[in-house]
């Protein structure tokens, strides 16, 4: 479980890790094009140097594989879950014609860190990283070598990407832990992606996954307005005339569930869902103090305030992202 200080970091300072991610890059005069009838967001209107989120398809619009997006020049930087490395590849070989565009495995050549909290913005501005806008990422040589830098938009789990070679994103990670950031490892930045209701592949996100069933809309993963990609027809039907029959949501259970032994949802005696992830989330000055919440995939007609049995225990379902306050005593 994480500490209360985990908590207080995410709220008022930082916490750096590194991320257990690929980086795959596809280059060539084509390539932005080509990954444009890829991705579900849109990486042609933002222009050079943007970061977006998103994710690749198949024909019937199911999540193959969801990750981070730079632009830079005539190249596209996709930062993928490790486990999608192959996907990503497999996918490329398969759509991307080699005169076009070809791929490029660069995940042994780089770490990638990752900075989370509502001081990370200026904590890495103090150690001298170049912040990039919101949705933007930059190239940079920092303290003698080059470094990428993206920031997402402010919904996402994270403030501040830095890929670098392992070297050196050490250095960055050790300058970030002097001036005050804390490191966690994998834990906070689970943390982090849970109270920011996102999703995560092998998580909420399986082969039969539908980007709007795990908050793509509200998380801007989706563009309606883009040129054709691979699943659009189902994505757009969906969006313009239906809805998801499934939603990503929030639990706040009672004690500690066991989603192990019992990762249905019952709600009326109904199955209505499963749980897909859970965090001790301290509330106090103490790990003794806090709550257990969740997310899970929950039928459409469970809404926030609604109490549902999961994980062997009662839990309320709740709006995403869940608030990082600390309750007032009662």
């Amino acid at each position: 479980m994480t500490g209360p200080a985990v908590v207080d970091a995410l709220r008022a300072g930082a916490i750096v890790a590194r991320a257990d991610v690929a980086v795959v890059t596809l280059a060539g005069p084509a390539a932005v094009t080509c990954f444009q009838g890829l991705l579900t967001n849109d990486i042609e209107q933002p222009g050079d140097n943007a970061f977006v989120y998103g994710a690749l398809l198949t024909p019937k619009g199911m999540i193959v594989v969801d990750g981070w997006a730079a632009r830079h020049g005539t190249s596209v930087s996709y930062v993928v879950p490790a486990e999608a490395r192959e996907r990503v590849l497999e996918l490329y070989a398969r759509s991307v014609p080699p005169r076009l565009a070809r791929a490029v495995d660069r995940s042994g050549e780089l770490t990638v860190l990752r900075v989370a909290g509502a001081g990370a913005a200026a904590l890495s501005e103090a150690i001298g990283l170049p912040l990039p806008a919101p949705g933007r990422a930059v190239a940079a040589d920092v303290h003698g070598a080059a470094v990428e830098l993206a920031r997402p938009a402010d919904a996402a789990p994270f403030a501040l990407q830095v890929a670098a070679a392992p070297g050196h994103t050490l250095e960055i990670e050790e300058r970030l832990a002097a001036a005050g950031a804390l490191r966690p490892g994998p834990a906070g930045l689970e943390l982090a992606r849970i109270v920011a209701g996102w999703p995560r592949l092998g998580a909420e996100v399986d082969d039969k996954t539908l980007p709007q069933e795990v908050r793509y809309d509200e998380l801007g993963g989706v563009s309606y307005t883009k040129g054709c990609y691979t699943g659009q027809e189902t994505v757009s039907r969906l969006h313009f005339r239906g809805h998801a029959n499934r939603e990503l949501k929030g639990l706040e259970f009672d004690v500690e569930p066991d989603v192990a032994a019992v990762p249905a949802v019952t709600h009326r005696d109904k199955d209505v869902g499963r749980v897909t992830s859970v965090a001790w989330l301290p509330d106090g000055g103490t790990s003794a103090d806090g709550r257990w919440i969740g997310l899970a995939i929950l039928r459409r007609e469970v809404v926030p305030g609604d109490m549902v049995r999961a994980g062997g225990t009662d839990a309320r379902v709740v709006h995403l992202p869940f608030a990082l306050s600390r309750r007032e005593p009662a």
